[in-house]
């Protein structure tokens, strides 16, 4: 794949000491590429160093978030194909070419999924599990590494989300969904990320809530039956224990089971109207006009 028509976007947030290593390897590696490095308020050097560089620059005069530089980039890039890697030093652009490759097989997005000795932490491996496992679930296909920030895809079908996308650090997961649910197919490529330099701008705790509640908030979205139903059905056959249980002991129907019941029912048609509703989004004409442009 020709390097004139890819944009490299790189969100970084005080990464001055990496991007020294990163640029020159991309330059050499990919000479005609358009490379866009998004400055989210650093407090270092990382401006300067990749003005040095040569390499296109959007400053932004305060931190952002993750999610909100790599929209940046998405709407300054020009080409076809974006490229988005992190300035840490966690991807190695010799794996680009793995990914472009993968794009050129036919498919619309190409992720590079790190492998458990990968993780920054065994703690950081086995969240990424968690969330690669309920993600699977509520699409229905294989998510290797949902919040893998290292992936190629073309950018129309990119900017179609872009309103969709969070500020935070869950764009990946906010892509990966929205992509799936829309029948765009996306690859994934293994690939081993050496560790990050510099401190991680991710606190587990704080962060971790955030993915799982972006995850659940994009299931809604996604395929909000694939939550609504099992919650319905735990109230549904809780209530029927119970029912069977004061029958046999008390023998009467209970107003807790008539609430357990009546709260299955609710939550099922809220899950059904949500589904509708989903559905609706996703095939609205706005939507359409986005795939054409």
């Amino acid at each position: 794949m020709d390097s004139e028509s890819i944009s490299i976007i790189i969100p970084a947030k005080n990464e001055a000491k990496s991007l020294a290593r990163l640029c020159p390897k991309l330059k050499a590696l990919y000479p005609k590429a358009e490379i866009i490095i998004v400055n989210d308020g650093s407090t270092d050097s990382t401006q300067e160093v990749a003005e040095a560089y040569g390499v296109r620059v959007i400053h932004h005069p305060y931190s952002m978030g993750n999610g909100a530089a790599i929209k940046a980039g998405a709407r300054a890039a020009e080409n076809p194909i974006l490229l988005f890697m992190d300035g840490d030093g966690q991807h190695r652009p010799e794996d680009i070419q793995k990914l472009l490759q993968t794009l050129h097989n036919g498919h619309t997005m190409a992720v590079g999924a790190r492998s458990f000795k990968s993780q920054a932490s065994a703690g950081r491996g086995v969240a990424n599990k968690i969330y690669n496992l309920l993600a699977s679930y509520m699409t229905g296909q294989n998510v290797e590494d949902l919040t893998s920030g290292f992936r190629a895809v073309h950018a129309d079908k990119f900017k179609e989300f872009l309103s969709l996308l969070p500020n935070g650090f869950s764009y990946p997961t906010t892509i990966t969904m929205a992509f799936f649910r829309s029948g765009y197919p996306i690859a994934y490529v293994p690939i081993e990320a050496p560790r990050r330099e510099g401190k991680s701008h991710i606190n587990p705790m704080r962060d971790g809530i955030r993915f799982l509640m972006v995850i659940f908030k994009l299931g809604t979205l996604y395929s909000p039956l694939k939550i609504f139903f099992p919650i319905s059905l735990i109230f549904f056959v809780t209530g029927l224990a119970y029912y069977l249980f004061t029958f046999f002991t008390l023998g009467r129907f209970t107003n807790m089971s008539a609430l357990l019941f009546t709260t299955s029912v609710i939550v099922f048609l809220i899950g059904l109207v949500s589904e509708q509703i989903t559905q609706l989004m996703y095939n609205s004409p706005a939507h359409h006009r986005n795939e054409k442009l």
